[in-house]
């Protein structure tokens, strides 16, 4: 806990699917701070429950908690998770279902209607949806004409594939970098984006987005304009948090994190163990190493090119990065479950690492039996299908990412906190 931070206990349960990483998720119990504030503005909602524990059926007593949920993935994104768990908490949710259906399309209204161009994690998502779209168009260039070769025009294949394929090697090569620096300036203290209060209306418990009390530099709408090195200057230490090694963080005036690139003492005992940086990192690897492909695919160097060297400087380096995207995904994946062979198909972020997975093996299968496409028409035809398909799970995860960049304050609604053996009650 921090100085700086809205008061609550400490956490009393922090986990993470690999035993030699940092944790990936800390369970902090919720306490009412008074009355309640006036009602948030459209798009948030609250959630209400009883302020005292109530009887059920079976004449036992219900206590219902309510946790703020911290995760690696979600303070990356700069998002406020809260989780309400208690024996009968979905029943007693009325309306949950209809409720979340309205959620669900105002995130989807979202999409169209904000452009925090200052927010990093939204312009990391936007990044990706655009390349992945260019990937598709690329798809059906190198895919389409195979399948209904009346629909090929001129230059579809020759030309407007290898543009396409730079372009959006490229684009994914800025998302990857955007990553990075998106993992480097995660906050690194708990930032309590919840307030728990007093309901004068019905007597219970209000829980509602605390907007004023966030610090993550995602709301800052000058953060990505400033001089980093001028931040480094000004940089001063802040409170050790609850994390190994009581790291310092270096912030500006303002409060907003000003790094392009760690230095090498956080590299080395912080960020080396932290999974979100690492999987960002092996991103980045695998788009860069990918980007060279993308450059031979120019129609006046590809067309240059031998076949022994094409092998080398065009399919080699799509087989490495679309294994750096297999890696990425898998990272993704793992860093949102509770174990590292338990999947977590109720996350968002799981989702995105999930599609980012399959994007990357399609990426990796077009080059694997693309080195005998010359000479065999199937095999031809498997590597344009495994673009086209590849194209469009990266596209199906962008999306995910893109709404989750979106959705600052999800709230679970669970019987029992995940941790808990059977049978055991919460705290």
């Amino acid at each position: 806990m921090t100085g700086h931070d809205h008061p609550s206990s400490e956490a009393i349960h922090s986990s993470g699917p690999l035993a030699f990483l940092h944790p990936t998720a800390r369970y902090h119990p919720l306490t009412a701070t008074g009355q309640d504030q006036p009602q948030p503005p459209n798009g948030s909602f609250t959630i209400n429950t009883p302020a005292k524990p109530t009887a059920t059926e079976d004449g036992s007593r219900e206590n219902q908690q309510i946790y703020h949920v911290w995760r690696s993935r979600d303070n990356r994104k700069g998002r406020h998770r809260a989780l309400v768990t208690g024996q009968g908490a979905k029943g007693r949710d009325e309306g949950r279902k209809s409720r979340l259906v309205k959620k669900t399309g105002y995130g989807l209204t979202r999409l169209v209607t904000r452009f925090p161009v200052w927010d990093i994690s939204y312009l990391v998502a936007v990044a990706f949806v655009l390349g992945s779209v260019i990937w598709c168009i690329n798809g059906c260039f190198v895919w389409l004409p195979l399948v209904a070769p009346a629909s090929e025009f001129p230059g579809e294949t020759d030309e407007g594939a290898g543009i396409l394929a730079f372009l959006g090697a490229t684009v994914f090569e800025i998302g990857s970098v955007l990553m990075v620096v998106e993992a480097v300036n995660a906050e690194r203290s708990d930032c309590f984006g919840w307030a728990l209060e007093e309901s004068l209306e019905d007597h219970g418990l209000r829980l509602r987005p605390r907007h004023e009390g966030c610090h993550h530099p995602h709301r800052g709408r000058h953060a990505l304009l400033k001089d980093s090195a001028v931040a480094a200057m000004a940089a001063t230490a802040v409170d050790s948090v609850a994390e190994p090694g009581g790291l310092e963080e270096r912030k500006g005036d303002d409060g907003n994190v000003r790094q392009w690139w760690p230095a090498w003492h956080e590299l080395s005992t912080h960020y080396i163990k932290e999974i979100g940086f690492l999987a960002s990192f092996v991103q980045l690897l695998g788009a860069s190493i990918f980007w060279i492909s993308g450059f031979t695919a120019l129609p006046p160097i590809y067309n240059a090119l031998s076949a022994p060297v094409m092998d080398g400087v065009y399919w080699v380096p799509q087989v490495v990065g679309g294994t750096g995207f297999i890696v990425s995904g898998l990272m993704f994946m793992v860093e949102v479950q509770d174990k590292w062979y338990k999947p977590a198909p109720k996350t968002l972020g799981w989702h995105v690492g999930f599609w980012n997975l399959i994007g990357g093996i399609g990426f990796t299968l077009c080059p694997a039996v693309g080195f005998g496409s010359q000479s065999s028409f199937a095999l031809e035809y498997a590597s344009g299908l495994s673009t086209f398909v590849g194209s469009w799970a990266f596209l199906i995860g962008s999306v995910a990412q893109w709404y989750e960049s979106l959705d600052k304050y999800p709230v679970s609604v669970e019987e029992a906190p995940t941790w808990l053996p059977s049978g055991e009650k919460a705290v």
